[in-house]
Parts: structure tokens; C-alpha cells; sequence
């Protein structure tokens, strides 16, 4: 039944162009911007959990980026995962790895690069990490010390720019005001601090990492699922509740059951102004909202708290 559903949807579910899994939230860094409350404290998931995501990921994966958290500090983990991967995928999908770069050493390079990491992004050139790109010379030296090209040092948020597998590649970014973490979501620790993004016209749904393309992709943007630990989301913020539990889910069900659904259509067009329409809530009537709350993320946290019931996927019942 699932799989003609998936036939009927005109999209296969089983085949994603770009997963990003943030499978742990441990680090050895606490900035101030970190949408996911990552720490030395930071939460994590045990090998038996990872194993069981990776069983449900789609059979066909194009690239899948690991991230945190700082992978290099769950290195175990992180290693046992990069196994399994290449045994699921027999090395055709293209694995980045997102650090900051900090635990970075020779021997961990060459070992990522034997388990068939194929990109590397040092997410950390910006104000709010300890190092502020301090060691961004030396990475760069070792980096190209092993073969690795500096051909898109950019954040390859493009089509045209997918990362190439036939040699390996590295790159250099980090947040800014408007873009990326902290200055944008008001999430986690940044919502803590005040340091999201106060700004409504800010769409940061329709970017790759926001919801654009979750389901079908876009013409210029691969189709891109967020996995947060094990919660499916449809973007790297999340939506309030979960799409979906990866470690019980397989993430092509979750993926077709949401297929056709008016609300996350529009959320895969990336126009979270539209989302509720179907449901008689107005794209005026979701603007002034959302410059009442100054965040695009959290009118979305709104409509999901206060107007749909993301479990039985319909509206919520009004309050007696």
C-alpha cells in the first residue's frame, strides 16, 4: 500500500537528494548561538538508536551530512556510523561532515577520509565560536596536504555546486546576522540569549535548510530532509512537533504520508505564510503575525501549537 502511494504521489520517497542528521548534540564548544542547546552537556543517542535511524533512512541517498553537536566528539559513534553507511550505500552517496573544526587532528582526518567522508565544512568562522576561525590556516594546509580540493569553499546549498565525490573537498563558513544559525532562528539557546533574528520579512523557509523542497526538491535546490537526533523535520530548525520518529519510522512513510497534504505542501514550496489556508487562516491574517512576532520560526511554532494537530494531520480542535 505504502509503495503505491509513493507511485501515486509521483515522487519516490525511498530516493533523497540530501539528508542532514545532527546525530549528536555533545560538544566541546557552548556558543550562544547554537539552535540546539549542543554542549558539553548536549544530548546524545546510543549506537543502538544510530544503527536503527540509518536502517530507515531511504535506500537511495545521494549525500548525507553529519553533523552536531561536534561529531569529532562522539569520534566512536561517529565512526561506527560512517561504517554502516558504507555498508547501506556501497560508497555511492557522498558523505560531508560539519565541525567546527577544533578536535581536528592528521590522524582524524586520514581516518574520515579511509571511511569515505568526502566533504569537509568547517562550520565555525564567525564571531560566536571559541576560535573564531583561528585555526582555519592550519586546517586549510592540512587539508590540502591530503589530496582535498578547495574549489567550493562555500556552503553547497545549490544544484550546481552538489558536492563531487571523485575527489574529495573542503570548505570554510560559518553565521552571519542573517543567515545560517543564531541570527536567524529563534531556537534554542539563541532564543535564549536574544539573539535570533527580529526580522519578519525574513523567509528562512525558503532557502535550502529552511523547508523549501523537503518533499519534491526544486528546480535550483536539492530535496533536503532534516533528521534532529531521531526527529524527522522537514527543516534544520524543526517544526514544533516532529514529522516523524526515525528510529521506529522509516523516513520514505513519514515522507509519503505528508505527501499531497495542503499545509506541508506549502511548507515544501517554502511559503509557511500559506500553510494554513486550507484551513481558512489567511495568508494577511498569518503576516501580521508574523511581524507581531518578528520571526518567521515562530509563527510557524504557532500554527502548529495553536490551529494543526501534526499526529492526526488536521486541524485542532477550538478551546470549549
Amino acid at each position: 500500500m505504502k509503495d503505491q502511494q509513493i507511485k501515486e504521489n509521483g515522487h519516490d520517497f525511498n530516493h533523497c537528494e540530501s539528508v542532514y542528521w545532527v546525530f549528536t548534540q555533545l560538544c566541546n564548544d557552548q556558543c550562544d548561538h547554537c539552535y540546539n542547546m549542543s554542549g558539553p552537556k548536549g544530548a546524545r543517542l546510543s549506537e543502538e538508536e544510530c544503527m536503527a535511524i540509518i536502517g530507515n533512512l531511504p535506500d537511495r541517498v545521494e549525500r548525507l551530512i553529519l553533523s552536531g553537536g561536534e561529531p569529532l566528539a562522539e569520534r566512536k559513534l561517529l565512526y561506527a556510523i560512517l561504517d554502516r553507511l558504507r555498508e547501506k550505500y556501497g560508497g555511492k552517496t557522498q558523505i560531508m561532515l560539519q565541525t567546527n573544526g577544533d578536535l581536528m587532528t592528521e590522524e582524524r582526518l586520514d581516518q574520515l577520509l579511509e571511511k569515505g567522508v568526502t566533504r569537509i565544512d568547517i562550520a565555525s568562522i564567525d564571531r560566536y565560536h571559541k576560535k573564531k576561525g583561528e585555526r582555519m590556516e592550519w586546517l586549510r594546509q592540512l587539508f590540502l596536504s591530503r589530496g582535498m580540493s578547495d574549489e567550493e569553499t562555500d556552503p553547497l546549498v545549490k544544484k550546481e555546486n552538489f558536492v563531487k565525490k571523485e575527489v574529495a573537498s573542503f570548505g570554510f563558513w560559518g553565521a552571519t546576522e542573517d543567515m545560517w544559525l543564531g541570527g536567524n532562528w529563534a531556537r534554542g539557546r539563541a532564543l535564549q540569549k536574544g539573539i535570533w533574528y527580529q526580522n519578519p520579512d525574513h523567509n528562512f523557509c525558503a532557502v535550502l535548510s529552511g523547508g523549501i523542497g523537503f518533499l519534491t526538491g526544486q528546480e535550483d535546490i536539492p530535496q533536503e530532509v532534516s533528521i534532529q537526533l531521531w526527529q524527522i523535520n522537514p527543516c534544520c530548525p524543526g517544526t514544533k512537533e516532529a514529522l516523524g520518529d526515525a528510529r521506529r519510522e522509516k523516513v520514505a512513510d513519514v515522507l509519503a504520508r505528508l505527501a499531497r497534504n495542503p499545509v506541508f505542501e506549502k511548507i515544501n514550496e517554502g511559503d509557511p505564510l500559506a500553510m494554513g489556508e486550507s484551513l481558512g487562516i489567511s495568508r494577511d491574517y498569518a503576516k501580521a503575525r508574523t511581524r507581531e512576532l518578528k520571526n518567521i520560526c515562530l509563527w510557524c511554532d504557532e500554527f502548529f501549537e495553536k490551529h494543526y494537530d501534526m499526529k492526526r494531520l488536521c486541524a485542532r480542535k477550538p478551546p470549549a
